[in-house]
């Protein structure tokens, strides 16, 4: 995927080492996804991607620990900014509204987790087309769950074995597939972003709203810490 970086992203205080850890990293992947665009995901190698990132082989399972990740190298992104935004939410909020606040922030800002861009369908192509693709996208959405659940669990002091987190964060996530899935059919129709961003923009508010109500309507510890 594209390098466009995170609103907030947590580059500071890096060493030298990791940033250039992580350039190697990007630079693998920016070379991984025009090969998967042109040829198709299933048709290229890691090797193939190695040589044309002029890295070992190794090098790149060292960076990424299987090909699916090469083209979906957001998944750690998205983990970490998702389940930090609930982990840092406001006393008394569920965890949809800082969820909320981020979907707005990164669709406003053009990032590929926000669900809206001109250049999204092609990519989305290849992993529709892709078997191997389309069952990493589920394996991650597992993970997104997995990862605000404990988020969750741990900022609201929930015991071990309440369905609450678990269930927060299922309908969380369900919230935020359901926006990026309905705005990119209308992409994938041929809709400009532009023209879809009023629509992504309500369709967020009014999916939100509707999640807020049904998080503050079950019962167990939904709400941020420091609630009363």
């Amino acid at each position: 995927m594209d390098s466009h970086p995170a609103p907030g992203r947590p580059d500071d205080g890096l060493s030298l080492r990791e940033r250039k850890k992580r350039q190697t990293r990007q630079r693998i992947s920016d070379v991984a996804t025009p090969l998967f665009a042109a040829r198709g995901f299933d048709k290229v190698t890691v090797a193939e991607v190695a040589e044309a990132a002029g890295v070992s082989t190794m090098t790149v399972f060292n960076h990424f620990a299987r090909k699916e990740d090469l083209y979906l190298d957001r998944i750690p992104e998205a983990l970490a900014l998702f389940s930090r935004a609930v982990r840092e939410r406001r006393p008394g909020e569920t965890a949809a509204a800082p969820v909320r606040r981020l979907f707005l922030e990164l669709a406003d800002a053009g990032h590929p987790l926000g669900g809206l861009g001109d250049t999204f369908p092609a990519f989305w192509r290849v992993i529709l087309d892709s078997p191997a693709l389309r069952a990493r996208v589920r394996e991650a959405v597992e993970e997104l769950e997995d990862a605000l659940a404990q988020a969750v669990a741990e900022t609201t002091g929930a015991r071990p074995g309440d369905p609450v987190p678990r269930l927060t964060a299922a309908l969380t996530v369900t919230a935020y597939r359901t926006v990026v899935a309905t705005t990119m059919a209308r992409l994938l129709a041929g809709e400009r972003a532009a023209d879809a961003a009023p629509g992504h923009r309500t369709l967020i508010g009014t999916t939100f709203d509707a999640l807020e109500a049904a998080l503050r309507a079950l019962d167990g510890p939904v709400l941020g810490p420091g609630t009363p």
